[in-house]
C-alpha cells in the first residue's frame, strides 16, 4: 500500500514540471473566490473551494459580536467532483448564529444538486495561536453534520516553528490542511526551504498554489504518504 501512496504522489507532482510556472490547465482542483469570473478550466475540476462567506469582528469602537458577509458565486448546478464551501475567518469569536447559517447556504447548494462534502476554514492562524484554533475547530466539528467534511488552510510556518503535538492532534478533527505557498498573487519567495519540514506533516495534506506563480516540484512531497495534491488558486484575469 505505501508504494502504491508513493506512485499516486509522485504522479500528483508530475502535474507540475520543476522550475515552471503554475499553469491551471495541468490542475484538477480550483479555489474559487469573490470577483473571479468562472475560467474555463473549471470543466475539468474534480475538486472545487468556493468562497461563500466571510466572517469579520465587529468594526472598532462599534461592539457587537462577529458578523457574516456573503460572498461568493450564486448557487451554480455543478453536477461533477466534489464541492467545498469556503469561508474566509478574521476572527474565531462566532456568535450563535453564524454556523446555521453557513449549514443553511450548504443545504440550498445541495437541494440544486451540487455534490457538497464540506466546508473549508480559512483563517491565518498564527503558530503560537494554534491551540486556541485546534479548540475551535473541535467545537466546529463537534456541531456539523456526520456526513460533511472540514477542510482547513494553513500556513507554512506551522510545518518549522509549530509544536508537532498541536498539528498532530488535528488528525482527529479535520480531513485535511491545504497549506498555502502564496500570499496576494505571489508565491512566497522561500517556500522550497519550507517543503522538507511540511512533508513530515502526518495528516491528510495538499499544497495551494498561486496560479501563474513560481513552483519547483519536491522529491520531499512525493515521499509523503499524506500528500493528497494540489490546489491552485484562480486570478482575475
Amino acid at each position: 500500500m505505501r508504494r502504491l501512496a508513493l506512485l499516486a504522489a509522485a504522479l500528483l507532482l508530475a502535474a507540475t514540471p520543476a522550475g515552471a510556472t503554475v499553469d491551471a490547465a495541468r490542475h484538477d482542483a480550483f479555489w474559487l473566490w469573490a470577483g473571479v469570473p468562472p475560467p474555463a478550466v473549471l470543466a475539468q475540476a474534480k475538486t472545487l473551494y468556493i468562497l461563500q462567506g466571510q466572517i469579520d469582528p465587529a468594526p472598532r469602537g462599534a461592539g457587537g459580536p462577529a458578523r457574516m458577509i456573503a460572498q461568493g458565486i450564486a448557487v451554480p448546478r455543478l453536477r461533477e467532483g466534489e464541492v467545498w464551501l469556503a469561508y474566509r475567518a478574521h476572527t474565531l469569536r462566532w456568535p450563535p448564529q453564524i454556523l446555521p447559517t453557513i449549514l443553511a447556504q450548504a443545504r440550498r447548494w445541495k437541494q440544486e444538486g451540487n455534490p457538497v462534502v464540506g466546508i473549508q476554514i480559512d483563517f491565518d492562524a498564527r503558530t503560537r495561536h494554534l491551540q486556541e484554533y485546534a479548540a475551535f475547530l473541535r467545537e466546529l466539528r463537534a456541531q456539523l453534520p456526520a456526513d460533511y467534511r472540514l477542510s482547513i488552510t494553513g500556513l507554512m510556518d506551522w510545518g518549522s516553528n509549530a509544536d508537532p503535538e498541536a498539528i498532530n492532534q488535528l488528525r482527529d478533527v479535520v480531513d485535511e490542511v491545504v497549506v498555502q505557498t502564496y500570499q496576494g498573487r505571489h508565491t512566497i519567495p522561500t517556500y522550497r526551504s519550507y517543503l522538507p519540514r511540511i512533508a513530515r506533516l502526518t495528516l491528510p495534506f495538499r499544497i495551494g498554489l498561486v496560479q501563474d506563480g513560481e513552483w519547483e516540484a519536491s522529491d520531499a512531497l512525493a515521499a509523503s504518504p499524506w500528500f493528497r495534491g494540489y490546489v491552485v488558486f484562480l486570478l482575475k484575469p
